[in-house]
């Protein structure tokens, strides 16, 4: 690393796409600390990265390393973090907590999009959102990561929020939050692991330079935030409502069995579908990274070319 500027660390690469205007897709870090074990978490965030190249943007994985928000890892980098134990989860409420204490954190969707907009990167792939968790109406447990994008003026995109939420909380979130949501190319909204959810999203936009076009004219309204893209898993990888929605809910009452709460919810969850899928939901949640990635490539890219 050779460019540092206040708290942020650049990786050359990144630091050069940035001062000559190319595109750049900012990707998060809890997918390598808290998604997959190693080494396959290293291997799936490499793969993501050259996918992101592959479509002609430069990938800049964020993650919290000796107390710096590190915009772009080097190999060995992301080999220390795939590797180390108890790395904080960080999310808005604790990423300053982190940094002034000199601490190893990986960054969720809401601490991601924090550090892309200082950083000057206006693009985010990630895998899904966090949203409204089933039973907020007693737990209260709601994801900062949609107050963040009333609040961060990043385009994230996913595949929609995780499957494991309430998603019509959700969605009734991010609308009076005044966060759009936009579906790509179909006029469901999609579930992660499937490609509807059942619901009807706000939006539809079927092309990158829409989607560009709509993140160009928020900064020109002055409108806070950012936009949600909900990108559809591909066909092939899709595992259909009718089969997954059973599973996600053994898993829930397992979480429910077990005291399972606050931020361990989602990592549980994602084990036990992981192993009541028979590994086949972890092969799905890769594809549609990959898949997020091609698409904020290209949203970069047509973000770069005004």
């Amino acid at each position: 690393m050779t460019m540092t500027k206040d708290f942020l660390t650049f990786a050359p690469s990144v630091a050069a796409a940035l001062a000559e205007g190319r595109p750049v897709v900012a990707l998060e870090s809890t997918i390598i600390t808290h998604g997959m074990p190693f080494p396959q978490n290293v291997e799936t965030a490499r793969a993501v990265e050259a996918e992101v190249r592959r479509a002609g943007a430069e990938p800049a994985t964020i993650a919290v390393m000796a107390g710096r928000i590190h915009v772009g890892l080097s190999d060995a980098e992301l080999d220390t973090l795939g590797q180390a134990q108890n790395v904080a989860k960080l999310s808005r409420a604790d990423l300053a907590a982190c940094l002034a204490t000199g601490g190893m954190g990986a960054t969720t969707v809401a601490a991601t999009m924090i550090c892309a907009h200082l950083a000057g990167i206006e693009v985010f792939a990630t895998g899904g959102i966090g949203g409204v968790h089933r039973g907020a109406e007693t737990s209260f447990d709601i994801s900062a990561d949609l107050r963040e994008l009333s609040e961060t003026a990043v385009t994230v995109v996913a595949a929609g929020a995780k499957a494991i939420l309430d998603l019509p909380k959700t969605l009734e979130v991010l609308e009076t939050l005044g966060v759009p949501v936009i579906a790509v190319g179909q006029d469901d909204f999609p579930a992660f692991w499937s490609r509807s959810s059942g619901l009807p999203a706000p939006l539809r936009m079927d092309n990158p330079a829409q989607i560009a076009a709509a993140h160009r004219m928020r900064r020109t309204l002055g409108l806070p935030g950012g936009q949600l893209v909900a990108n559809p898993i591909p066909v092939e990888a899709e595992i259909p409502r009718d089969v997954i929605v059973p599973v996600i809910e053994a898993a829930l009452a397992d979480a429910a069995r077990d005291g399972i709460a606050a931020k361990e919810v989602t990592p549980y969850l994602l084990d036990r579908l992981y192993d009541l899928t028979q590994g086949r939901s972890l092969a799905s949640n890769i594809a549609l990274v990959l898949a997020n990635a091609r698409l904020a490539a290209a949203i970069a890219a047509e973000l770069a070319r005004t």
